[in-house]
């Protein structure tokens, strides 16, 4: 600020071009600080998991979550983080152009405030648009639950004791859509917590052990949440609501016909610009969700 006064003193014309640049500078550092206020939660700087649930709707909520899974990646791109897909389940084939759906996807964000950006995209999302799965191009209404957990510190996993009994370890082939890529060793590990019946899968690494560590991490972080769940009541903080994929529990809606529409039912927030947002531009809705 006294930098800046100073400047504003000189008359120089070329000193002042300088200045409104310096200005500039300085507001975008105090709206980032500002907005980090926002980011204060117990797990808000550390990396996050996003999983993605198709729901109501057959092949094309299969679809639905597949672009999904394309507009976090993109976002994630756009904003410097590194992004893995830890497991994904492929859903039913012979869509147009070849397209394949995804019954269920995790993916590993990692990155300073990961979580905190994108913990409020928990819920269920609406895809309104005319079905290209459809002979008679109808309209269809399709839903994909969205998961946003944080990974857990490693100073905070040794609250959490797993007993060797309590785990179910499933080892399998990992598989690309249509059953392509095939793997000829069983390197993709299943692992299931039998007293919470939580399962987790991982089939990004090519060696069955640095899948099984990352699962590890993955039931971990489930565990711990689970447990802050419990413990403090911090259900909406942590996870959101449990909610089903389907009609009335949806938190945005991406509206292809007979109109253009994104909106966000908890912000108001929305643009006619569905391509855009669907491309990763989802910055406004996410800092609108964070405000509230």
């Amino acid at each position: 600020m006294e930098e800046l006064r100073e400047w504003s003193k000189i008359s120089d014309e070329k000193l002042q071009k300088e200045l409104k640049e310096k200005i500039q500078t300085f507001e975008a550092k105090i709206k980032k600080g500002e907005f980090r206020t926002f980011l204060s939660g117990k797990y808000d700087k550390e990396s996050a998991i996003l999983s993605i649930y198709a729901g109501a709707g057959g092949q094309d909520a299969q679809d639905w979550a597949t672009i999904l899974l394309r507009m976090y990646e993109r976002y994630c791109l756009i904003s410097g983080y590194k992004t893995k897909i830890l497991a994904q389940s492929f859903g039913e084939g012979g869509g147009p152009q070849g397209r394949i759906g995804t019954k269920q996807v995790s993916l590993e964000i990692k990155g300073l405030y990961a979580y905190g950006f994108l913990k409020k995209e928990s819920g269920v999302h609406r895809l309104v648009r005319i079905s290209p799965f459809s002979a008679k191009s109808l309209r269809h209404t399709s839903f994909a639950l969205v998961e946003v957990i944080p990974e857990i510190p490693r100073e905070l996993e040794k609250e959490i004791k797993i007993k060797p009994e309590d785990l179910k370890l499933e080892t399998f082939r990992a598989s690309g859509p249509g059953g392509q890529y095939v793997n000829r060793r069983e390197t993709a590990v299943r692992i299931t917590h039998l007293p919470t019946r939580i399962t987790v899968s991982c089939q990004s690494e090519r060696l069955q052990g640095l899948n099984r560590e990352k699962a590890m991490k993955v039931l971990v972080s489930r565990l711990y949440q689970l447990k802050e769940i419990s413990r403090q009541k911090e259900l909406k903080e942590i996870k959101g609501e449990l909610v089903s994929a389907s009609w009335g529990n949806q938190i945005r809606s991406y509206v292809f016909h007979p109109y253009k529409l994104v909106k966000d039912l908890r912000t108001g927030l929305e643009t006619s610009d569905v391509e855009g947002v669907l491309d990763g531009n989802l910055d406004k809705f996410i800092k609108a969700e964070i405000k509230l």
